[in-house]
């Protein structure tokens, strides 16, 4: 007698676990909700007195390709604002779509799985919406909100699309949501005023010379952002007694003793537990050493210390991940299904999970030469319990697997430095 799958185990149906339809095609979004979008995108960014600065913008109508940063859940609201009266379809991430498929279906969602290669029918959809459709296409090129409010790498394969589109592309560039509520902090917000550029980088015209590299230039520049430099030049006070609360997350590595995951942060203070050094994040969201000298003041550098630091693990080969995870499945919009545990591990050749999926064996590689990113999440809703925890996420073209660390502690943002450093030096490899 065969050994029952686990999805029979579970007692799941074929309907219950099909993947997303990703071949669906977009919808123009339905009438009656666009006065509904507009009302709640317009009671947040009045109250926050959003400026939005048009460049290049004059005689420009729909349909276009809309580029924006992303830091929070609200720049879905400064997008609306932005291109008021026009509407749009958007690319939405699957985990967007739990519960209210129909609803984002009918506000014009497109369903995309974050860091998959080669997402062809993903570009049909796009090009469905723009030359069937005649809308505003919004991409959010990133793929997932800012870890530590910088721009986030760009997928290789964006300026090429925009090359074989041939429509024009407008960016926006926001300041002050990641601001108002940093990712790797709890949902508490601090109301932060908004600003956002509305830049039309690349014109119809344009496309008689322009190259892929040009276009890759233009976009990657007006895309460029660093929001506490922002804060800092603009002089906004964050007094949040609880400001440096979940630093700890993205500054996991000392500074003075170089020891890794030994860092804790609350009230407005993080501190190595190792050594003992301690920094104050003031109001301007600068770093002060308060027991010894400062290196980081801006918080990005300390960051990229961090990066730079596993870059060298990489070249020398003494970099490697390894630990039990508990794993939750994204099929479709029904929800997570919770997955028995598995193990991740990561070297500079890529990424691996083994484990048992709903139909058998679970075992996903992504190669470092196809993954430029990887989406991680801090404090997410874990399986169907009612635990929050740091994971980290790969997708395949019909699966979407949420691997949260069992042992390790403040480790996901060294394994998407480790992702993304390995594809750098793999690409670079490939071009000797």
């Amino acid at each position: 007698m065969n050994k029952p799958t686990y999805k029979e185990l579970l007692g799941l149906t074929e309907k219950q676990i099909k993947p997303m339809d990703m071949q669906m095609k977009p919808k123009k979004e339905k009438f009656y909700l666009t006065p509904i979008a507009w009302a709640l995108s317009f009671l947040t960014t009045k109250a926050r007195k959003l400026k939005v600065n048009k460049v290049n913008m004059d005689g420009l109508k729909p349909p276009y390709l809309l580029l924006c940063t992303h830091h929070s859940f609200d720049d879905f609201k400064v997008q609306t604002h932005a291109i008021f009266p026009n509407r749009s379809t958007y690319v939405i991430a699957v985990d967007g779509f739990i519960g209210r498929e129909g609803l984002l279906r009918n506000v014009g969602g497109i369903p995309k799985r974050k860091f998959t290669p080669q997402d062809l029918q993903l570009y049909k959809s796009i090009r469905y919406s723009l030359e069937k459709l005649k809308r505003i296409t919004t991409i959010y090129p990133e793929a997932a909100y800012s870890v530590i409010g910088t721009t986030a790498a760009l997928p290789d394969s964006l300026a090429k699309m925009i090359v074989n589109l041939k429509y024009p592309v407008v960016t926006l560039n926001m300041h002050g949501n990641f601001l108002n509520q940093p990712v790797f902090m709890s949902k508490r917000k601090r109301k932060v005023n908004l600003t956002a550029d509305l830049t039309q980088v690349i014109s119809k015209a344009d496309y008689d010379s322009i190259t892929v590299e040009e276009a890759k230039e233009r976009v990657t520049n007006a895309l460029a952002y660093d929001e506490w430099k922002y804060q800092l030049d603009h002089k906004i006070v964050i007094d949040d007694p609880d400001r440096a609360e979940g630093l700890e997350k993205v500054l996991y590595q000392c500074q003075n003793c170089l020891t890794e995951h030994e860092m804790e942060a609350k009230g407005t203070k993080i501190w190595c537990n190792h050594c003992g050094e301690t920094h104050e994040l003031d109001v301007y969201g600068q770093l002060n050493n308060i027991n010894g000298k400062t290196r980081f003041k801006h918080v990005p550098d300390w960051y990229e210390q961090q990066r730079a630091f596993v870059r060298q693990q990489l070249i020398e080969g003494t970099y490697h991940f390894e630990d039990e995870v508990y794993i939750d499945s994204l099929r479709n919009a029904k929800g997570y299904i919770k997955l028995p545990d598995g193990k991740l591990e990561q070297t500079i050749n890529g990424i691996k999970l083994i484990g048992t999926d709903l139909e058998g064996e679970l075992n996903v590689f992504r190669e470092a030469k196809s993954l430029y990113s990887i989406h991680i999440e801090f404090n997410y809703h874990m399986r169907s319990d009612k635990q929050k925890a740091d994971a980290v996420v790969i997708s395949t073209l019909n699966d979407t697997y949420y691997c949260y660390p069992k042992n390790a502690k403040n480790v996901i943002t060294k394994i998407r430095f480790a992702v993304e450093e390995s594809y750098k030096l793999m690409k670079a490899k490939i071009k000797e």
